[in-house]
């Protein structure tokens, strides 16, 4: 895994040694409270304000589900992916690092637009909420941003849940452009990869995937167009941009023939 992805590498490597130790002295805890050890590890030693998905979902996660995850309540639903669909996974090249920067200012912006709405969390104010344009910029955008975002993921669950990959799609590009405009947590070089994958005519949906500000974008595909959409948007951009993006998903076996780098 890339570290700096977006692919929650770090949580992965907290909750790897933590399976580890777990295994090596006999202890008792769950997936659970190793989630929450890793997200302590991550918050309080390393210092990057995350919150506690990446480490739930390293713990937890399962090849051929998704996890719908409540991060106030931490009560977990698997929801199966439906059969015919395809996920391209591409490393932009562009590192990213949650413990400085400005993905540690969109969290202190989201606490003081929370503060000033007079809620714990943005978490508790509803999308169509009046006072949203009442905040001053750019505070206003970053709280719309968030409380659609939450709306989109649920409208995702059940877009999975009935199989509807042109609507996962749909909520895909309302995302990413929701992050690059209102959020703004995007670069040109994912706005770029997003803009290739969108132009072929298999993909039915792309976005930034992770804190943000470099790592990876991932790709809404049917299960049977995954390679194909992989090499053509990896190829595209490399013509443009003299970076070096790395294939995360799907498994590629044929990297000996493309000279793209492709992880295998």
């Amino acid at each position: 895994m890339p570290v700096g992805s977006g692919l929650s590498s770090s949580a992965a490597l907290e909750v790897a040694l933590l399976r580890g130790l777990r295994k090596l002295f006999s202890l008792s805890f769950d997936d659970d409270v190793l989630a929450a050890l890793a997200h302590r590890a991550e918050t309080e030693f390393v210092g990057a304000p995350v919150g506690i998905m990446d480490q739930l979902a390293c713990s937890r996660g399962d090849e051929g589900s998704a996890l719908f995850i409540d991060t106030r309540s931490l009560v977990i639903e698997s929801i199966a992916l439906p059969p015919q669909l395809g996920l391209v996974v591409i490393d932009s090249g562009v590192p990213h690092d949650h413990s400085t920067g400005d993905y540690r200012t969109r969290r202190a912006e989201c606490e003081q637009a929370a503060a000033l709405l007079g809620v714990w969390q943005l978490r508790d104010v509803e999308a169509g909420d009046p006072r949203i344009a009442g905040l001053p910029e750019p505070l206003a955008r970053r709280t719309r941003h968030v409380v659609r975002e939450n709306q989109r993921v649920l409208d995702a669950v059940r877009a999975l849940t009935t199989g509807d990959l042109p609507a996962l799609g749909r909520l895909f590009d309302e995302s990413h452009r929701s992050m690059r405009d209102d959020f703004e947590v995007s670069l040109p070089a994912i706005d770029l990869l997003v803009a290739l994958a969108r132009r072929h005519p298999e993909v039915l949906g792309a976005r930034l995937t992770g804190g943000g500000f470099g790592g990876a974008v991932v790709i809404l595909t049917a299960h049977a167009h995954t390679a194909a959409v992989a090499l053509d948007v990896v190829a595209a951009y490399s013509a443009i941009l003299p970076r070096e993006p790395v294939v995360i998903l799907p498994w590629l076996h044929a990297q000996q023939n493309h000279p793209m780098n492709l992880e295998s």
